[in-house]
């Protein structure tokens, strides 16, 4: 484990208001999913031209992003803009969150399955990078998939990216304790249900804020707009409270895994190179598993981020994604040592 580096490549300057990716539906095995699309951009030119053509040897690469319990793509929006100078970037909302219909059963194992099938899909789309293993990064629920993800097949995992991966724990933050509590019990996902809908979009997202962000007077007025809207949408999807209170029993039930299937021995098996980022506020997953998944993982480097909470790559997306280039550029700087890889240079 090392501490994480930063690139210094130029990134693009994104405005006050990127709008979300487009995307369209993809089948998986257990019917469809949604999967946004932020097409490369090519690096960011160091004289600011903005319609320079980017240079025929940049580095383009395939990046999939995935998010976390009652999450949806659109938590990737900024992250995967910043990221577009060297990937060609999907964002999937996992089965029964966002626009993607519900599984018939919800599982942690189903959103494995459903990350892999997507995965399949990227690397087999024609054109640049066709063929090649997918950078991928997973957030909350979506880090512990994707770590099951790189260690059942990592033929198709360049790096791991892991945003305060929701680990096997034994003692819940005090943030979940109860509602964790609640909803292992049999009928009360139903009623759980019944409550989050009699809660207002804008009641939700103002309280998600509050346990998600480190700061949340950070997020800028647009964001929390759009969250409110995007929580209307999901009030009007029939299964949607059912997504959020079964996937959370999936995840606990998930714990109790032992053996060659617990996510701790699978994460000391990855292969891929990997980084551990981490924000010091997280209240939903403690902070203090961010060295001990770090020290796991074989091949790993740690960001942890002052001031930062449970979603760094929506609350400090500029420095998580300099992370992740960074790691690409280490990684392609192996394959070629003499530094074919002009981006690990900063591209300046």
């Amino acid at each position: 484990m090392t501490d994480a580096r930063l690139s210094d490549v130029p990134l693009p300057r994104l405005g006050a208001h990127l709008p979300p990716w487009p995307g369209a539906m993809v089948p998986v095995t257990d019917g469809e999913v949604l999967v946004r699309h932020t097409p490369w951009r090519g690096p960011v030119p160091a004289d600011g031209a903005p319609d320079a053509d980017p240079p025929a040897d940049a580095p383009r690469e395939r990046a999939l992003y995935v998010h976390g319990l009652g999450g949806a793509a659109t938590n990737w929006t900024d992250f995967a803009g910043l990221l577009a100078v060297r990937f060609d970037g999907w964002a999937l909302d996992l089965p029964g969150f966002g626009q993607s219909p519900p599984p018939r059963r919800y599982s942690v194992q189903g959103h494995v399955q459903a990350v892999v099938d997507v995965l399949e899909w990227i690397v087999a789309r024609p054109g640049p990078g066709q063929g090649d293993p997918v950078h991928l990064a997973g957030n909350s629920l979506g880090g512990l998939v994707t770590v099951l993800v790189a260690a059942r097949r990592p033929d198709l995992v360049a790096t791991l990216t892991l945003v305060s991966a929701a680990m096997p724990v034994y003692r819940v933050p005090a943030a979940l304790d109860r509602a964790v509590a609640l909803v292992l019990l049999p009928g009360v996902p139903a009623l759980a249900s019944r409550r989050l809908a009699a809660v207002s979009p804008e009641q939700r997202v103002r309280g998600l804020l509050q346990v998600c962000f480190g700061d949340p007077s950070r997020v800028p007025p647009e964001r929390v707009a759009e969250a409110v809207e995007e929580a209307r949408r999901r009030d009007e999807q029939p299964w949607a409270g059912q997504a959020l209170t079964r996937s959370l029993r999936g995840l606990m039930t998930s714990y109790l895994r032992v053996g060659r299937a617990n996510a701790w021995r699978l994460a000391a098996g990855v292969r891929a190179p990997s980084l551990v980022v981490w924000g010091d506020r997280d209240r939903l997953v403690d902070p203090r598993l961010a060295p001990r998944l770090a020290g796991v993982l074989p091949d790993s480097r740690l960001q942890v981020q002052a001031g930062v909470g449970h979603l760094a790559m929506l609350e400090a997306p500029e420095p998580t994604a300099r992370a992740v280039l960074a790691l690409a550029e280490d990684v392609a700087a192996r394959r070629s040592p003499r530094g074919a890889d002009r981006s690990a240079a900063g591209q300046a």
